[in-house]
């Protein structure tokens, strides 16, 4: 490291302030600081860097193009440093920590609704979950695994499958009503509701369950999945969205499937792990832990699309009474006991 690049941390902070806010007064005031003080640390980093930051316009500062470029880089080292000094003083970079990447809507509706089961089973871990929604490099990042959503190519990573990406359609059980839904068919003369990020989850839809001549891609877009499902309970239309972002809903009722037929995608979420962290304890309890839990969801969902078709099929048959429907119960070693053997080691 050549320490002659390296200027004063003080003199970084006031220049971040200051070009964020435009406003050498704003700054001083979120610094506690004087004006003079932040325009003199200001002044030293221009003259350190042999460049001009700053055009004084009047009572306010307006970035050169120079001072733009390093702003970038600079509002990120304060930002890692931040997160580094956090960590330090949480204890969340000791060996019994997880840093967790995350998908927003992925995390809210299914991870964290689980994470009190871990928390018994590891309560020495601690937990802490940052939002990343592209891929990134583990080396450079604090990151100690991540939930990726799409193929399984990570590099540097190793990919384990949570599940696969089933998506339904879904409506209030007003505007199926209304709307008389019944049939796939039926489904092509209502108001369709779209996902920005999955703009061909319609079509394929249609075209996998043999409806033709539809305008897929016509109808309200909402750059969310949570955004979507709330579109679908207030009654907009019809929306196609991954089963477990609207378990809540389909349980208490406010959203339904007007009609069963589902969409397999070719996309699905992964738990990836870097390489160079491929044995650790605590890492290897997430993962088993985590993939029990998604094994615990998939034969649930199976159960309850095995309900549906058999209700459906009932419906139809003209012998219900001599209908016996068995559902075994699922079996499994308890991921407690495989946890247990790797913090003993």
């Amino acid at each position: 490291m050549n320490r002659r690049f390296l200027p004063s941390v003080s003199g970084l902070l006031a220049f971040e302030s200051a070009a964020r806010h435009g406003s050498i007064t704003a700054a001083a005031s979120e610094l506690n600081l004087t004006q003079s003080a932040v325009s003199r640390q200001i002044r030293q980093l221009e003259d350190f860097l042999d460049v001009g930051l700053f055009q004084r316009i009047h009572q306010r500062v307006q970035l050169t193009s120079t001072g733009r470029a390093y702003l970038a880089d600079v509002a990120r080292i304060l930002g890692d440093l931040s997160s580094a000094t956090h960590r330090t003083v949480t204890g969340a970079g000791d060996a019994s920590s997880l840093s967790l990447a995350v998908l927003p809507t992925f995390a809210t509706r299914w991870l964290v609704p689980r994470l009190p089961s871990f928390v018994a089973m590891c309560p020495d871990v601690l937990l802490r979950l940052s939002v990343r929604t592209s891929p990134f490099e583990f080396a450079t990042d604090s990151m100690d695994v991540a939930i990726h959503y799409g193929n399984p190519n990570w590099p540097g990573g190793v990919a384990h499958l949570i599940f696969d990406e089933v998506i339904v359609p879904v409506c209030s059980p007003t505007y199926r009503g209304e709307n008389g839904l019944k049939t796939p068919e039926d489904l092509s003369r209502v108001v369709l509701l779209h996902e920005a990020n999955r703009s061909w989850a319609w079509p394929d839809w249609f075209r996998k369950h043999g409806v033709d001549k539809v305008h897929a891609s016509r109808g309200p877009c909402f750059d969310q999945s949570l955004m979507l499902s709330q579109a679908a309970v207030s009654g907009l239309g019809v929306a196609l969205l991954p089963r477990f972002v609207i378990e809540d809903e389909l349980s208490n009722g406010t959203l339904i499937q007007p009609v069963e037929h589902e969409l397999f995608t070719d996309r699905a979420y992964y738990l990836v792990v870097p390489e160079s962290k491929s044995t650790s304890p605590v890492i290897e309890s997430f993962r088993i832990w985590l993939t029990g839990q998604a094994q615990s969801f998939r034969l649930a969902k199976q159960k309850v699309s095995g309900d549906m078709r058999t209700k459906t099929s009932l419906r139809r048959s003209a012998r219900q009474d001599s209908s016996e429907i068995r559902v075994r119960p699922w079996e499994h070693r308890p991921a407690r006991l495989q946890i247990a053997k790797l913090r003993d080691r």
